[in-house]
């Protein structure tokens, strides 16, 4: 009987020389398994594998393992140029006061004898802005200031409130319905929604300065600003502060 080992991982074979009825040999192959070595070559694949997890993991764990970037992100590049200083103001006004306000803003433009489904434009915008009253100190004179000859009371003379320009909010400012006829559908189509959105933030401005000015917000300023001042000067030693204001 003789054994043949075939290569890794195939079948060993037994050659067997049997005798014959005729007289002749028989010869006969049988083969068996070439024993557990897919199982071993399994193992350490996968042990290789785990090294490797493991390797990954304690290299993120003491920030050695590179940061490796999507190469099909989008990159934003910010290519803007310096910022010019124009100019340099020294601030002299104390602002006193701030109002807030909410003004819904309805703006029509349609055509006579033209039906609106063919040319007609509303939109209702919603304009939040504020307004800040302030007292400016830069206009006062020499003689705004008066104190007593025993130096207990002092006596100020100030200009009345001023209302800032209405600053609008446009975060908060938006768009709340709208309705175009066909034609001012297809002039959308051209590109002049920018000239409507700045008309609509001019009109809501002028809609809140003129409710800024109807308000109690220079009244407001005035009690606010005397209060600072009675305050400041009690601090001083005055006993008697007295402040006035003077409409221009």
């Amino acid at each position: 009987m003789t054994t043949q080992s075939g290569p890794a991982g195939e079948l060993s074979g037994i050659t067997e020389i049997l005798p014959a009825q005729s007289g002749q040999p028989t010869v006969v192959y049988v083969q068996e398994p070439a024993g557990p070595r897919w199982g071993r070559r399994l193992l350490m694949l996968v042990g290789t594998i785990g090294v490797i997890v493991a390797l990954v993991f304690g290299l993120k764990a003491v920030n050695l393992w590179p940061d490796l970037r999507n190469p099909f992100a989008t990159q934003t590049t910010d290519k803007t140029g310096p910022v010019l200083l124009e100019s340099i103001q020294d601030l002299s006004h104390y602002v006193a006061a701030e109002g807030n306000f909410q003004v819904l803003v309805d703006l029509q433009e349609n055509k006579q004898f033209i039906p609106n489904i063919i040319f007609n434009e509303r939109t209702l915008f919603v304009g939040v802005g504020s307004v800040d009253a302030y007292v400016d100190f830069s206009t006062l004179s020499e003689g705004a200031l008066v104190i007593s000859p025993d130096g207990k009371s002092v006596e100020i003379k100030l200009p009345a409130p001023t209302l800032e320009k209405p600053s609008l909010d446009t975060e908060r400012s938006y768009v709340f319905a709208q309705e175009r006829g066909l034609v001012n559908r297809v002039g959308d189509l051209v590109g002049n929604d920018a000239n409507k959105q700045q008309q609509l933030y001019q009109l809501a401005e002028a809609k809140i300065a003129e409710a800024a000015g109807q308000s109690t917000l220079r009244e407001r300023a005035e009690k606010n600003t005397k209060a600072m001042l009675e305050s400041l000067l009690h601090q001083l030693g005055y006993e008697r502060v007295t402040v006035t204001f003077v409409q221009p």
